[in-house]
């Protein structure tokens, strides 16, 4: 008995036959490596300490006060303005119209905003832009208004700029070179202002003239029943009709002025594709 106790217990076969011996699976154990103490997020090394916190209050502080120092000192202050853009006369304009605002004054206070309202108030000036020059300049660029005709209303005579500001008082016979446009009494005139109305659109007839090479200087513009005419110094009426496509009529009649025989009284382009001359008034050309 005590033999066959041995057997089985050995796995050996037992009284019912043999049987496979049958064997119990190893544990495997996997060990994980431990954190270092140089692996952990150190959250205390992101806060910033008192420190350097206090040493940027510091720097923050000393640049306010020094920016303080600097918009009351004369350290910047402004000795020259430069004025770019503009013709000598409205560079003087502009150079009085600044000197209450930055004579004498820092750089850093000098207010660009009120400066452009005051600039841009002036019947000469259309837009403007600033920069400072330190230590002491303050650079102006100016964009100023282009006169493009003069009104004429009796003995009065204004110039207007090409977007219908009225820029200045002329005296007679001034500005010959810019074609003339005449107005009745009722019209308002004010320099500063911008027109309105069909003295807007006569005006406005007129500025491509530069842009398309127009051969012939304009004499007079004036608004008909028959719609817009240009009176050229030589007599010759151009009618341009509805004030619609002015760019593209003016281009036409531009190309065909040179070809025109002599004594032709008028060039009509109220329909650039169809234009016409002739050497004798058609009635709804003479104004």
């Amino acid at each position: 008995m005590t033999a066959n106790s041995g057997s089985v217990a050995n796995g050996g076969p037992d009284e019912r036959g043999s049987r496979p011996r049958v064997r119990t699976a190893a544990s495997v154990v996997v060990p994980f490596p431990r954190p270092q103490p140089g692996d952990r997020l150190d959250l205390q090394r992101l806060v910033p300490q008192g420190r350097s916190i206090a040493i940027a209050f510091l720097i923050l502080a000393a640049g306010l006060a020094a920016y303080t120092i600097a918009r009351q000192s004369w350290i910047f202050a402004v000795d020259d303005v430069e004025v770019s853009g503009a013709t000598p006369g409205v560079t003087r304009q502009v150079e009085r119209a600044l000197a209450p605002l930055a004579a004498g004054r820092s750089l850093l206070r000098v207010d660009f905003a009120e400066a452009e309202v005051v600039l841009e108030a002036l019947p000469t000036v259309r837009a403007v832009s600033f920069d400072r020059a330190y230590p002491h300049t303050l650079r102006v660029v100016v964009v100023p208004e282009r006169p493009v005709a003069v009104v004429r209303q009796g003995s009065s005579s204004w110039v207007v700029s090409a977007r219908g500001r009225v820029m200045a008082t002329l005296r007679d016979g001034a500005r010959p070179r810019l074609p003339r446009i005449w107005v009745t009494k009722d019209v308002r005139m004010q320099v500063g202002d911008i027109v309105s109305g069909d003295l807007r659109t006569a005006i406005a007839t007129v500025v491509p003239l530069r842009s398309v090479g127009f051969p012939g200087r304009v004499a007079t513009v004036a608004s008909t029943r028959a719609g817009l005419v240009l009176r050229l110094r030589s007599g010759l009426g151009v009618r341009l009709g509805e004030p619609t496509d002015v760019h593209l009529k003016l281009a036409v009649a531009a190309r065909i002025l040179p070809l025109l025989e002599a004594g032709t009284l008028y060039l009509d382009v109220s329909v650039p594709e169809r234009p016409v001359s002739g050497t004798t008034l058609n009635s709804q050309v003479e104004s």
